[in-house]
């Protein structure tokens, strides 16, 4: 069913997807509300210091870069290959375009959603019924000073990601008993180790657990680190053995992104190089950790052994999980091992490729809920999946205006990429 415009639009998360995805929709002639409970992109600034893999022409839109050459004849916008900061993306495009003015008064920063229900409606009223989408959505809201207010909206567009609502590092996925308590000492994101967090991690001994990229960046940054300060001490554990002897992180052939395949080559070489400043240890887990009277943590390993091993801090590079919280009093049905909307899941376990490249857009019907007009864009409509893309995140987006708007060649980003030549 077609929403005509000046429908009203909820948009959840300012980040990169939420502020394209409002831009989108503000094109088109939507009332939008973009609802962002930090500051402009606070997402990327948690790992705001890290290169991205992809590069600039692959993460911004047609519509992004006409509204920031709009505003400003003389932005200059970067070469297409340049390989951006976290922090360089949110300054010279991120921001920028969260002031624009297509969405500067669509923007509530500091602005929190708390909960999302229907009008009159509770989860399990019309089920499958189409009169369902007859109430619009109420959003609780609470602002910086912990007042609380309700918002409505006609149509929701979930944006807000997994980026710090990590897994733990115990085994089995859950919490090892002690590791709530030292909550403190444990680093779940990517620490800034040669920059603003350098006096947390010099001269100090870290664990640092996980086997995916987040994991091949921190031990890099303390390797480096570690060269220049005496004392410093890196364990590096994995939860899979090492079969092969080929090290942690998996090397893609003929990899088209040289700086995810320069940190696989690097982080495989630390944890190789037995002469190295990394103790590598596959093939072993968390079972639980407790403070020790001298200030450490003493964490108990498990694998083929048990062992003890007393560190300062724990870095848990152990991937991160969407927090579905927010939507609990909708119907939306959930993938039972990622966590995302059903249908996309679904969709995913058809692409085997390990390559994050190789992934494609899966159509329209993919980003549908049991909750008419509810959508659940970027990173965390892929749920626990790691291997999703700013560029997937654009296609969905056209994906789904193509649909609200009921027009399967609306594709604003080709018109608007064909003006620009």
């Amino acid at each position: 069913m077609a929403i005509d415009t000046p429908a009203r639009i909820a948009v959840l998360g300012a980040g990169p997807v939420g502020l394209e995805a409002a831009l989108y929709a503000r094109y088109l002639g939507y009332d939008v509300d973009l609802y962002e409970r930090g500051d402009v992109a606070q997402n990327v600034l948690g790992w705001g210091h890290v290169r991205l893999f992809t590069p600039w022409r692959q993460n911004v839109s047609p519509l992004g870069v006409a509204a920031l050459k709009t505003q400003d004849e003389a932005w200059p916008p970067p070469e297409g290959d340049a390989l951006l900061t976290g922090h360089e993306f949110r300054d010279r495009y991120l921001t920028p375009l969260a002031h624009s003015d297509l969405l500067i008064d669509s923007l509530h920063l500091h602005t929190e959603v708390l909960a999302i229900g229907r009008e009159g409606q509770l989860k399990g009223d019309r089920v499958g019924d189409e009169a369902r989408e007859d109430s619009d959505f109420r959003l609780l809201l609470r602002d910086a000073a912990g007042n609380e207010a309700l918002a409505s909206a006609e149509v929701v567009i979930d944006t807000t990601g997994t980026y710090g609502n990590h897994n733990w590092a115990g085994a089995s996925g859950i919490p090892a008993p002690g590791e709530r308590a030292a909550a403190a000492d444990i680093e779940y994101g990517l620490p800034d180790v040669l920059g603003s967090d350098r006096h947390r991690y010099a001269g100090k001994k870290v664990l640092v657990v996980g086997a995916g990229y987040s994991a091949a960046t921190s031990v890099v940054a303390l390797a480096a680190l570690a060269r220049e300060t005496p004392g410093s001490e890196i364990i590096w554990i994995t939860r899979h053995a090492d079969t092969f002897g080929s090290g942690p992180i998996p090397v893609i052939e003929n990899d088209r992104l040289c700086q995810r395949d320069q940190l696989a080559r690097d982080a495989n070489a630390l944890a190789l190089d037995r002469a190295s400043l990394v103790d590598y240890r596959p093939g072993q887990t968390i079972e639980s950790m407790e403070w020790r009277p001298n200030g450490r943590l003493a964490v108990v390993l498990a694998g083929e052994s048990t062992e003890t091993v007393e560190v300062d801090r724990i870095v848990a590079n152990v991937g991160y999980r969407p927090d579905n919280r927010l939507y609990a009093e909708l119907q939306v049905h959930e993938c039972y091992a990622s966590g995302g909307p059903m249908k996309l899941a679904a969709a995913l376990l058809g692409q085997p490729s390990a390559d994050c490249l190789d992934q494609s857009p899966h159509g329209p019907q993919s980003l549908c809920t049991p909750e008419p007009d509810f959508y659940v864009l970027g990173s965390k409509s892929y749920g626990r999946n790691s291997q999703f893309l700013l560029s997937i995140g654009l296609a969905q987006i056209r994906d789904l205006f193509s649909m609200i708007g009921d027009r399967a060649d609306l594709d604003l980003y080709r018109t608007m990429g064909a003006l620009a030549q």
